[in-house]
């Protein structure tokens, strides 16, 4: 609801993939929900600016080894644990898996990066700014 630059940045750098204000008409609001489904970003025009200047700002981020190990579906898995997010809720946002693979993925992800609960996980995402 917010059109605050670090309210819209920091909703970015959590994964949203796209940021629209509530003066959206209804159907630019179905067209872009089509569009962040099917994998594109979607901004505000008046908003697309500032995402950019703060994005562009920003050096690439350094190659971190003990991330690298992890793979594309326990990085997901270990964004959405970090955030807060219960296994279930977790599940619900990755279509297509059961609540236990989440727990075998969130054990593994721990095992990977000698971690030991979930609190741990979320400081050490935190600390990297993953989330």
């Amino acid at each position: 609801m917010s059109d605050a630059p670090e309210d819209v940045i920091s909703t970015i750098r959590a994964g949203a993939r796209g940021y629209v204000t509530k003066t959206i008409a209804p159907d630019d609001l179905v067209d872009a929900i089509g569009a962040v489904a099917a994998g594109d970003a979607v901004f505000s025009p008046r908003l697309a600016g500032f995402v950019l200047d703060a994005f562009s700002s920003e050096a690439p981020p350094a190659t971190d080894p003990e991330l690298e190990q992890l793979t594309p579906r326990e990085r997901e898995v270990l964004r959405l644990i970090a955030r807060g997010y219960a296994y279930q809720r977790s599940r619900a946002a990755i279509s297509g898996i059961s609540v236990k693979t989440v727990e075998t993925h969130v054990s593994s992800v721990l095992r990977k990066l000698q971690l030991s609960s979930r609190h741990q996980l979320a400081r050490w995402a935190t600390d990297r700014r993953l989330l």
